[in-house]
């Protein structure tokens, strides 16, 4: 495998930091960054195609990261003056491997819809640790795949993949074009699966969400971290639930991915003991 060896900041390296900070050139490149051992061995076991790996020039390299190099193909790697590694890092101690990743396309053959299937759709993410945590969640949780609508954070943000300890690479997650892609969507998985319910999720009180029956095919939608679920999505729900608190609580929510979580979490729970029974 050829190895380009990089001493300045050149247009190479340029497009790796863009990768790293430009979320337009990120898409336009099709392709993102990846740091942390856990990350790209999830990236890899899961089939992702490695564009390059970047290393330290001279710099010795544990068995791990000499065993990628020699397994994984790619389109060629980089050999970077330690200066230029530690830049492009985002960790203290800089890290020994790094990746260019490519993108998969956002399209929904790429959810899993097999089975007895749970989809969760996020509404305009405004935190990259939050959707990081709702890839972790998902994953955790056994999640078929996860929806991303409107405006937000970009799925790709290198933080988001490093929120994900790994799931990011597990997790179906695709980006819905508009709105009526979505409902389209719905309206098909309802017509594959005749008991889909479609569930919302409010600070408001409204049902709780252990009364609701999750066990079978499943969509959860979760709104923004402001503004909740947009009027069109909430309109598709067939119940808009709750997780009530404590009473005297003064919270009147949660976050959006413990949220999430909780949801996942009960709709797990009854899954494990519609099987077990």
């Amino acid at each position: 495998m050829d190895v380009q060896r990089i001493y300045s900041k050149n247009a190479s390296y340029q497009r790796f930091q863009v990768l790293k900070t430009n979320r337009n050139k990120r898409h336009r490149y099709g392709a993102f960054f990846v740091e942390g051992v856990r990350n790209l061995n999830e990236a890899v076991e899961n089939g992702w195609q490695v564009e390059s790996f970047l290393y330290a020039i001279d710099a010795p390299l544990s068995s791990w990261a000499r065993g990628l190099l020699a397994s994984v193909p790619t389109q060629g790697n980089y050999a970077l003056a330690p200066q230029l590694m530690a830049e492009l890092s985002g960790k203290g101690d800089t890290s020994e491997l790094l990746a260019v990743v490519k993108m998969r396309p956002d399209d929904f053959s790429q959810l899993r819809a097999l089975g007895n299937p749970l989809w969760v759709l996020f509404d305009r993410p405004s935190n990259r640790g939050n959707l990081g945590t709702l890839l972790r969640s998902c994953d955790g949780l056994g999640a078929s795949g996860l929806i991303l609508t409107g405006h937000g954070v970009d799925l790709y943000d290198p933080e988001v993949v490093v929120a994900s300890m790994g799931s990011f690479f597990r997790v179906p997650a695709i980006r819905a074009g508009d709105n009526a892609s979505v409902l389209g969507f719905i309206q098909k998985m309802r017509e594959s699966f005749p008991g889909l319910r479609v569930v919302g999720t409010t600070a408001h009180r409204q049902r709780p969400v252990y009364q609701e029956d999750l066990a079978g095919p499943l969509l959860l939608m979760v709104g923004n971290e402001t503004d909740g679920l947009c009027h069109a999505f909430k309109e598709a729900c067939d119940v808009l639930c709750t997780i009530p608190m404590a009473a005297g609580s003064s919270a009147s929510s949660f976050n959006v991915a413990c949220a999430a979580t909780v949801l996942l979490y009960e709709a797990s729970r009854q899954r494990q003991g519609a099987n077990a029974s």
